[in-house]
C-alpha cells in the first residue's frame, strides 16, 4: 500500500495507527485509520472517474489515429510522423488509465485486509487467545503492581469465552444463535455479552427492568464552561447528591437553549434490585436491556426542566451512567423528541452500543481500568467515535479504599479530560468542537436535580422498597444556590 502512488507524485500514501499525544492514546475521528480509509476510498471512486474519461479519449484518439492511416505513405512530417505522434498520445493516455485503475484497486484491496485484519484481531479478543500474547501479558504485570486489579486489555479478552461459556449453560440455542450471527456480521463473538445479559434477566427476577419515575427536587444556578473536565465533574457532583439522583443543566449557547443530562456511575449503598435503579442492577438493564426505563425517566425529567420538543442535547455519564447515555443516542423514542448531539462517557463499557447517525461521541478509558472492558470490544474507529486511553500510571491514595481500581477513578478521568481539551490532536480538536457548538462558551447555567426511583415488585425475589437517602446538597453548589427544595 506505501507504494501505492502516481508516478512523481512525491510520496507514498501511508496510513497512520492509533495516536498518541503525551499519555493520550486517540482512536477514531477524523484522524482514525476508518476515516483514512474512507477518504481513500473517495479517492478512489474519484480515480475511478478519471479513468472512465480517459478511457473514453482513447477510444477517441485510437479513432483517429485509424484515420490517419491512409496518410502513411506520405511524406515524413505530414504522414508517418504524425501517425507515430498521435500512436504516442494513445499509448500514453492507455498508461495513466491503467495506472489510476491500479491505484484505486489496490486502494480498495488495502480496505479489505485492514477490515479482515480487524475480524481476526476480534476474534482474538473473542476467544481469549490475546492472553498469550507476551506484549499482553508484560503490561498486565505492571498494571497489577501498580493497583492490583486487572486491566482493560485484560478484561476485553476475558469477557469474551467467560460470556460464551455462561451462555451455553444458560441456553445452547441462544449460543448457537450469537455465534452465528457474529460470525455472519464479521463481529467477534464477545458480542454476545449484551445477549447474555438479556438471557439472565430472563431467569433473575431481580435484573428485570420494572418503571422509573423522575421527581424534580431542586433547581440552582450554576457557573458551567461546558468543557469536558466540567461535564465530568457535575457527575461527581450530582453522585454526592444522593443514589438515584440526575441532573439536566439548561445552557444558554446565543439565545438557543441546549440541555446536558448527567448521569452517576453505580451506587452500591443499597439492595440489589432495590428502589435505585443505578445499582448493580442498573448495569444489567443498561446492557442488556437498552436502559429501555431509565431513558422514558430522562426524557420526563427533560421535559420537567423546560426542555422543548427538537432542543439540543448532552448526555454525559460515569461508569454505569455511559452506557445509560449511549444507550439515550440508540433510543429511536428519545430521538424523535430531541436532538441528541453529543455523548461523553469515562470509564464505561459501551464499545458494542452503536449511537444514531450524527451523533458525536467521546469516550474516556484508563489503561488500568478493567470496566470499560467488561463489554468485550473495544471502542469501533468512526468518524464520529473518538475513544482516548490514558496512559499515565494511576496510583491509589494512601488510607484510600482502593474501590474497582485506581484506574477506575474518577478525579483520574477528569485530570485526563482536561489533557483531552489542551490537546492539538486533529481527532480531539473536531470532537471538542462539536461540544463547544452545541455549549457554547459557557457561563451561568441552571441545574435542576431529580431523584429516579424504580417501581417495586410484589415477588419473593424481588426486595422491598428501599427510600432514597437526601444527604446535603453538596458544598460547591449550596455555595452558589438561591434555589427552593421542592421535594
Amino acid at each position: 500500500m506505501a507504494e501505492v502512488t502516481p508516478s512523481g507524485s512525491g510520496g507514498p500514501i501511508r496510513l497512520s495507527g492509533p495516536a498518541t499525544d503525551g499519555e493520550l492514546e486517540i482512536r477514531g475521528g477524523i484522524g482514525g485509520i476508518t476515516f483514512q480509509l474512507e477518504e481513500l476510498i473517495r479517492g478512489a471512486g474519484k480515480l475511478d472517474d478519471l479513468a472512465d474519461e480517459l478511457a473514453a479519449v482513447e477510444v477517441e484518439v485510437h479513432r483517429i489515429r485509424e484515420d490517419l492511416g491512409i496518410y502513411q505513405n506520405d511524406s515524413r512530417p505530414t504522414g508517418t510522423m504524425a501517425l507515430l505522434s498521435v500512436g504516442e498520445a494513445e499509448w500514453s493516455v492507455r498508461a495513466v488509465r491503467d495506472e489510476l485503475q491500479r491505484i484505486s484497486s489496490q486502494v480498495r484491496a488495502s480496505k479489505r485486509d485492514y477490515e479482515a485484519a480487524e475480524e481476526l484481531a476480534g476474534l482474538s479478543r473473542g476467544t481469549g487467545a490475546g492472553l498469550g500474547n507476551p506484549g499482553t501479558l508484560g503490561r498486565q504485570a505492571g498494571d497489577l503492581w501498580l493497583g492490583h486489579a486487572p486491566n482493560r486489555e485484560v478484561a476485553e479478552q476475558i469477557v469474551g469465552p467467560l460470556a460464551l461459556g455462561i451462555l451455553l449453560t444458560v441456553s445452547p440455542e441462544r449460543f448457537a444463535m450469537a455465534v452465528g450471527a457474529d460470525l455472519a456480521a464479521g463481529r467477534h463473538i464477545a458480542a454476545a455479552v449484551p445477549l447474555l445479559t438479556g438471557a439472565a434477566g430472563q431467569y433473575i427476577r431481580v435484573l428485570e427492568p420494572r418503571p422509573v419515575t423522575a421527581d424534580r427536587k431542586e433547581s440552582l444556578p450554576i457557573e458551567f464552561d461546558g468543557s469536558p473536565a466540567a461535564l465530568l465533574e457535575r457527575a461527581r457532583i450530582v453522585n454526592e447528591r444522593g443514589d438515584g439522583y440526575i441532573e439536566v443543566i439548561e445552557v444558554d449557547n446565543g439565545g438557543e437553549k441546549a440541555y446536558v443530562v448527567v448521569i452517576p456511575g453505580t451506587q452500591t449503598a443499597g439492595e440489589m434490585g432495590g428502589s435505585n435503579p443505578f445499582d448493580e442492577a442498573g448495569v444489567g438493564e443498561g446492557l442488556g436491556h437498552r436502559s429501555k426505563e431509565i431513558n422514558a425517566a430522562v426524557l420526563q425529567a427533560l421535559r420537567a426542566a423546560g426542555a422543548e420538543t427538537g432542543a439540543p442535547v448532552v448526555a454525559v455519564g460515569y461508569s454505569q451512567g455511559g452506557i445509560h447515555a449511549m444507550n439515550l443516542a440508540a433510543d429511536e423514542l428519545f430521538l424523535k423528541e430531541f436532538d441528541m448531539k453529543y455523548v461523553l462517557t469515562a470509564g464505561s463499557p459501551v464499545g458494542g452500543i452503536a449511537p444514531a447517525a450524527g451523533v458525536s461521541t467521546l469516550h474516556l478509558e484508563h489503561r488500568q481500568d478493567w470496566v470499560p472492558g467488561t463489554d468485550g470490544t473495544p471502542g469501533p474507529d468512526a468518524r464520529n467515535r473518538v475513544t482516548v486511553t490514558l496512559n499515565g500510571p494511576a496510583h491509589t491514595p494512601e488510607g484510600e479504599d482502593m474501590g474497582l481500581g485506581p484506574g477506575h477513578n474518577l478525579g483520574n478521568y477528569e485530570n485526563g479530560a482536561r489533557l483531552v481539551s489542551a490537546s492539538a490532536d486533529p481527532s480531539l480538536v473536531a470532537s471538542t468542537a462539536v461540544l463547544g457548538g452545541v455549549l457554547g462558551a459557557g457561563g451561568k447555567a441552571t441545574a435542576t436535580r431529580f431523584a429516579l426511583t424504580r417501581s417495586q415488585t410484589e415477588t419473593a425475589s424481588a426486595p422491598g422498597p428501599r427510600k432514597l437517602p437526601t444527604p446535603q446538597m453538596p458544598e460547591a453548589d449550596r455555595q452558589v444556590s438561591t434555589g427552593k427544595m421542592q421535594g
